[in-house]
């Protein structure tokens, strides 16, 4: 099996560059010309979280726009830049199989990994958010997949990733998800976006991956003393390969002109 993740598109108004400087749609035009070339073809593609740049109606018709223009099944979580009804409005049930309660969490079936869609966010708010409605809904759901490996995706990585921008934004409820994530063995990955960079970190019995951005790649400050900053980058996205072995491996993908390929025999 073979899943495509992309993440924090942040998709301008037409005309409009995100924050003004990214030119975020001519990048995941190119990510997704990127994707629809791969060989061999993911199973489907996760988009996990900030479709947009404001929350708009015209950006999110935008940003649907564009990934229209992928030729595999597409999949999303809000982010805290989006807008969820809004989201609904725009992809409906194709991008969005189901709801729990006003929360995009829903299951994706029928493939050799179960993959569970976790709504992160909550209104107003830029940090993640986990409720106990929907850590009680993710146990139900872990609980029927026993015996099957799952992903488990959504915005906000449920601990500090050294990034001041995102950490200061916290998670109201991540020990609360540990608790349950401890309970299931089977969780073979949680995937996020929301840092803007690639990470893996072990985390409370399984690995949280969080993916690259679409050209806005966020401060990485160990020190955490510096401001809040960004910078402009190439597009990115994670390809999660699910091997005939049962391993999930996980590369990042860079869309950006290589000098290459070169044959070893050759040199």
């Amino acid at each position: 099996m073979l899943i495509a993740q992309i993440s924090d598109l942040h998709i301008a108004a037409p005309g409009k560059q995100a924050f003004g400087i990214a030119p975020t749609a001519e990048n995941l035009v190119r990510s997704i010309d990127h994707i629809n070339q791969l060989n061999p073809a993911p199973d489907l593609v996760l988009v996990t979280g900030d479709l947009v740049n404001y929350g708009t109606a015209e950006e999110t018709r935008r940003a649907r726009s564009l990934l229209e223009k992928l030729q595999f099944p597409c999949f999303i979580v809000p982010g805290n830049h989006d807008d969820r009804e809004i989201l609904w409005d725009s992809f409906g049930e194709k991008a969005i199989p189901s709801r729990f309660e006003s929360f995009f969490n829903y299951v994706i079936k029928g493939h050799d990994i179960r993959l569970i869609a976790l709504d992160s966010t909550a209104p107003g708010q830029p940090g993640g958010h986990i409720c106990t409605r929907r850590t009680a809904w993710l146990d139900g759901q872990l609980a029927q997949a026993e015996g099957q490996p799952v992903i488990i995706f959504m915005h906000h990585p449920p601990l500090k990733c050294s990034v001041l921008e995102t950490d200061e934004d916290g998670f109201t409820g991540a020990d609360r998800l540990g608790q349950v994530v401890e309970k299931h063995r089977n969780i073979e990955r949680i995937l996020c976006g929301h840092i803007h960079l690639v990470t893996h970190a072990s985390w409370r019995g399984t690995i949280v991956s969080t993916a690259p951005s679409m050209g806005l790649q966020l401060g990485l400050d160990l020190t955490m003393t510096r401001e809040s900053e960004f910078y402009k980058e190439a597009p990115g996205y994670l390809l999660h390969h699910w091997t005939a072995q049962q391993d999930l491996i996980t590369h990042s993908i860079s869309v950006r002109d290589l000098d290459g390929p070169y044959l070893f025999e050759e040199q």
